[in-house]
């Protein structure tokens, strides 16, 4: 029993070890490290905490809740994560996603939407934990390179059409993109010039500033200098507002007042947040293991993702996701681990311990400014065009995208678009490709006559290959085509259908292959079967196929299988 005991609690301590990578990492730290993750640390925050600001005004918060998610997400990701250039914060996207979402619910109260945006935090990290404990690490799979670029497109032009009110000083509704922006378009005669003047002179310091020094946190300056100018002129009371008060201190770690009723709403909303945030970070994260030379364990970043949210959660903050700029700001500082993100976030909480007060007249229209620039990258019609030479199909996919986010806001907007991809390649598969293939002459090698023009058809004897699956939803499609195929014009004696591409057959398509045979042997023509994989073979051996047809039973390539009957 004692043996027993000591198994359960070595397997037990072994699990808890696999499942937090800082007790591997840190005993092998080398001293020459701490320097460069010291420097990435402080230029990490110095990128952070005007954009955190920024983005807590995009997502409807107050300014401290972005640079929470900084100081305790980044610590929590630091504990758990793979990755040593990650930097976890929030996101532009996340943002407008919980503005517009959890705005709604709301209502106007901004302290129950504080607690609604760090309860959809909490909903995400424990959505991670469950991710985590299913093994569910190709959840990201499911969301395709080419609804993202359509949704980064939607996503930066709706994240714009909501700042140009701060840059212009004037004041506009609209529940969507096209409304946003004719809402602007109508109060435009309404603009505040000393508003514009301060918003336009930040994003011309920020756009000088990134081209005559990249890689460096000019953000900051820009922040320190606007800061400096609201407190030497009077501009405030001439109408140029500022972010106001930012509470000193630390935050106060506790659960959100939100009612259990309000959870099935807020449910949605973070796992889409989550499934944002995993499909980001994912792919930043796969970037440096590459580029650095490490590996990446995907499972073990859903619980350094959901950690992370559920951190910021706890502390006031709100869904967060590991962002490619500001890896990148990371990563150019020198990062060599996870402790950069360690002394990120006690660089933040120096500054809201003591330098919160200088913050208080930040004006909107430089934070305006600041997230204009943050999705600078979002919209890049060189990917757009790139798609539309290679696929027409993944560029509607992504066209389908970003109309979905401006007209329906961004979880709607990717949901349509994951739909419709999902539908086109439903229609895709339901109609599959039959190739006919032809003998390379002097040799035993078929190849598809309509690649390779070298190919021979081999008198009497038809051979096609089916290039998908066949399962149920094209298994009438298949049978028509390689009956039409069968009886078009020549002598044929024998059909075989090569599915060394077809990796997957289901029921419906054994039955159609039993269908195929005894209709082409009505006509005097055999069917045989080349190249079919150790699954296909199983299941027509359940329907008792496999002695039926020829080549079913073992497998066999389709040069035997016409020379035998040619």
């Amino acid at each position: 029993m004692a043996a027993v005991s000591s198994d359960v609690r070595q397997n037990f301590a072994a699990r808890l070890k696999a499942a937090i990578p800082i007790v591997h990492w840190l005993p092998g730290y080398r001293g020459e490290w701490l320097r460069p993750d010291v420097v990435a640390g402080i230029t990490l925050a110095a990128y952070a905490i005007p954009v955190a600001v920024a983005y807590s005004s995009l997502a409807g918060l107050p300014p401290q809740a972005g640079l929470y998610c900084y100081l305790l997400g980044g610590i929590a990701y630091a504990l758990f994560g793979t990755s040593r250039q990650l930097a976890i914060g929030p996101t532009s996207a996340i943002s407008i996603l919980i503005g517009s979402a959890v705005g709604t619910l709301a209502v106007g109260d901004a302290q129950h939407q504080s607690e609604l945006a760090a309860g959809a935090a909490i909903l995400a990290g424990i959505i991670g934990l469950i991710c985590w404990l299913l093994r569910l690490g190709s959840l990201a799979n499911f969301v395709s390179e080419t609804i993202l670029s359509g949704f980064r497109v939607g996503a930066g032009l709706v994240i714009a059409s909501t700042q140009l009110p701060k840059l212009f000083g004037i004041t506009a509704g609209g529940s969507n993109f096209f409304s946003r922006i004719i809402q602007v378009v109508k109060h435009l005669p309404e603009t505040h010039m000393l508003t514009l003047t301060v918003g336009a002179g930040a994003l011309l310091l920020l756009i000088l500033g990134e081209k005559l020094f990249p890689n460096r946190p000019i953000a900051l300056l820009v922040v320190v200098i606007s800061i400096a100018m609201m407190t030497w002129l009077p501009l405030a009371s001439q109408g140029v507002q500022i972010v106001g008060a930012i509470p000193r201190g630390l935050p106060s770690l506790g659960w959100p007042l939100v009612h259990w009723n309000e959870v099935d709403d807020l449910l949605g909303v973070a796992l889409a947040c989550f499934l944002l945030s995993y499909v980001e970070s994912i792919s930043t994260v796969r970037t440096f293991g590459v580029k650095h030379g490490y590996r990446i364990d995907a499972d073990q970043e859903l619980l350094a993702l959901g950690a992370a949210n559920f951190a910021a959660g706890i502390g006031g903050g709100y869904p967060l996701a590991g962002g490619m700029s500001q890896s990148a700001v990371n990563e150019k500082g020198g990062a060599r681990s996870q402790l950069a993100l360690v002394f990120a976030s006690l660089t933040i909480a120096i500054v809201l311990l003591f330098l919160t007060g200088l913050m208080s007249n930040l004006p909107q229209a430089v934070l305006a400014a600041i997230v204009l620039m943050a999705i600078k990258g979002l919209i890049n019609p060189r990917e757009l065009r790139h798609l539309y030479r290679v696929s027409k199909m993944e560029f509607r996919i992504a066209m389908v995208a970003t109309l979905g986010v401006l007209a329906f806001g961004i979880l709607k907007g990717v949901l349509l678009a994951a739909v419709f991809s999902i539908l086109l390649l439903l229609k895709r598969t339901s109609n599959p490709r039959i190739a006919d293939l032809g003998r390379v002459p002097g040799t035993d090698h078929f190849v598809d006559l309509t690649r390779y023009a070298e190919g021979e058809l081999v008198p009497g004897v038809l051979a096609l290959r089916m290039e998908t699956a066949l399962l149920y939803f094209n298994v009438e499609s298949a049978k028509k085509q390689i009956m039409e195929r069968a009886a078009a014009g020549r002598d044929v004696h024998a059909v075989v259908l090569d599915l060394s591409t077809s990796p997957n057959i289901d029921l419906a398509g054994a039955r159609i292959l039993g269908q195929v045979q005894s209709e082409l042997n009505k006509e005097g023509i055999a069917f045989k079967l080349a190249g079919v994989h150790g699954s296909v073979r199983d299941v027509l051996q359940l329907e008792k196929l496999d002695v039926a047809i020829e080549g079913a039973a073992a497998r066999m390539e389709v040069a035997d299988l016409v020379k035998a009957h040619s």
